[in-house]
Parts: structure tokens; sequence; C-alpha cells
């Protein structure tokens, strides 16, 4: 099968498109002709390498895939060849008390498709039946691919852990991001007054288009000076981070006394610093956040269905060019989801 791969950990140049043998299944797995492959800047971390964090090599990138069942196991039973599908993009045990109470990405044995497993810039991917989601003829391949990692993280951002309620106000960042374009949408679902980032006039548009009811360009104005006008100097309730050193202190000045901030990211680097007496004096909170369940993956699949929320696609690449497609979004020129058409 031809496939994007890379050997070794390092830039773009790394990416090598060539053919590979097409993966075997067991009895509980099914075999995925993928269709469409979405990107996620998950893709590169892991091509340049997370420390102490080894992957199987040569390595296949890809989360987000959909596609039709090409092959199912002796054991599956619920799908044939053909059929319209999606690949939840967590691979969870199924047994323990994390996977029972729907805490999938706690479970200790938790991977995620295209990082610690093969993914799908590929012809064909793999994934156990319990991965296995049927879906309509709503939308096309490419934008069923566009909705899984990016919306499962930022519902279990906002919603699950962030505890978003009605009438708060949420800053977030990005807006152009493909993570950043699914929050909008789930904090507007929510009832939440939405204060959003972008960089250019064109990604501020889109974001209101979306939900956002106040917009900022973050390289002409400043954010933190606008959040407390918009806010009458009280700062908002929750902030969606996911930039990292480049964002962290000024999200603290944002944030209103008991606010949140809930972290899923590091797009520009691992390390920051705090003022701890800040923090307890404001008695802020700071919370972890990392992907999801399949449970909120089906929630929102439903909410998508009914027309509530929706996929962003950005553009479309082909497979072969995969290294073009991630260097579009280093260059943060999109706004939405990039995605590989198969």
């Amino acid at each position: 099968m031809k496939t994007v791969v890379f050997k070794e950990h390092g830039g773009i140049d790394k990416l090598t498109h060539t053919d590979m043998e097409k993966p075997k299944i067991s009895p509980y797995e099914v075999l995925v002709k993928v269709k469409a492959c979405a990107l996620n800047h998950l893709d590169i971390w892991v091509r340049q390498g997370l420390p102490g964090i080894e992957i199987p090599m040569p390595h296949i990138l890809g989360s987000d895939v959909a596609g039709e069942v090409a092959e199912i196991g002796m054991e599956v039973k619920n799908f044939r060849a053909g059929d319209k599908v999606l690949i939840a993009p967590g691979v969870r045990c199924r047994k323990c008390v994390y996977c029972i109470t729907n805490n999938d990405s706690m479970c200790n044995s938790f991977k995620i498709m295209g990082f610690q497993v093969q993914g799908g810039y590929a012809e064909f991917a793999k994934a156990h039946v319990d991965n296995i989601i049927p879906v309509s003829n709503k939308f096309s391949f490419e934008e069923w691919a566009a909705i899984p990692l990016v919306f499962i993280t930022a519902w279990h951002m906002l919603i699950t852990r962030g505890q978003l309620k009605p009438g708060e106000n949420v800053l977030i960042h990005a807006a152009g991001s493909g993570i950043g374009s699914a929050a909008i949408q789930i904090a507007h679902l929510a009832g939440a007054r939405v204060i959003t980032t972008a960089r250019g006039k064109e990604k501020l548009e889109k974001a209101k288009q979306l939900g956002a009811d106040e917009v900022i360009d973050y390289s002409k104005e400043d954010y933190v000076g606008n959040v407390r006008l918009l806010t009458n100097n009280k700062g908002v309730d929750l902030i969606f981070e996911h930039i990292g050193p480049d964002t962290w202190d000024k999200n603290l000045q944002c944030l209103t006394k008991g606010g949140r901030m809930v972290v899923c990211g590091a797009t520009s680097g691992p390390t920051t610093t705090i003022d701890i007496r800040s923090l307890f004096m404001k008695q802020h909170a700071i919370i972890g956040c990392y992907m999801g369940s399949k449970k909120e993956l089906l929630d929102i699949l439903n909410l998508v269905e009914l027309g509530k929320l929706k996929p962003v696609v950005d553009s479309v690449f082909s497979l072969k060019e995969a290294a073009a497609a991630q260097q579009k979004m280093l260059n943060r020129e999109n706004f939405g989801k990039i995605v590989l058409k198969i």
C-alpha cells in the first residue's frame, strides 16, 4: 500500500512517500480503506520527537481517519465491507475503572492512533472493532475526518473538565486552528460568551461565522487589555489554552478571580513559569486535559448529525503532499482542518 512514513525524527524532509505492507488484522479488528486523514499539530510533535516516548518505526502519522470497511476479522459481526466509518483515535483497554467510567484517556494503556500506534497517512489502517464508528452520508470523507481529535479534545476541555456554563465568558486562542474552530462552536452551543483571538481580518470574520461574540487580532492588539475591557475589568471565567509559554502569563492576567484555565497543548514550547502567590491569592484553577473518551466522541457525532456542530475544512492535499500540508500548518495559514485525501 502507498503510505507516508518517517524513519527518524526531524523536519518535514523526513517524511517519505513509499510502499509498505498492508496491515494484517486479528479476529477482533477491522481493516479500513482510508479515504481521508486529517492533520493535527500532534503530527508535528510526533515527527519532531517527544522526550522519553518511543514510537514504532518506520512510523505512520495520522489520528483522524475516515474511510470504508475493507476487511473484517472473523469475530466482527456488526460491520460489512463497504460500510462508511470513522476510526475513534483513542485506543483504550476497555476493562479498567477509567474506561468503564468513560475516562478513557486516564487508562494506563491509553494510546492515540498515529502517535503510539500506526496511523492513517496510508491507503489502509486497522483498528479494534471498538474503535470503528459508522457514519452517514451527511458529509464527505474529508469532512468526517476533520472531526474526531479536535472536537473530542475541545469538548473534554470545555464541557467535561472546564464545566463551562451558560453566560460565562470564555477566551479561546487561535480561532484558525483546528481545535480553535471546534472550541468556538462548542462554547457557543454551551451558551457562553465567546472571545477569541486570531491573526488577520479573514480569520476573525470566519470566527464570527462559527459563533464567536468578540474577536481580537493578536498580531495588532493587546489581547489582555481587550479582554479586560470586554469584561468590565473582571476577566474571563474560563481560558482555552493550547499555545504554551507565548500566552501563559498573559492568560493569567485575563482570568477572573476563581477562574479556570484548561490546558491541552504546548505549541510554543513545553516549559513556563508561574507566580505561585498569584495562583493561590486569586484562587485560579489550572486543569490539564488529554484528548477525551469515545463516549464524548459519540455525543459530538450526534450533535454533528443534528446540525449543531460542523466540521471545518480549510484545504485538501493528496497523500504524497503530506509534507506540504504539514508546512502549511506550521505556517499557520489555515482556518480549520487540513486534510489528506487518500
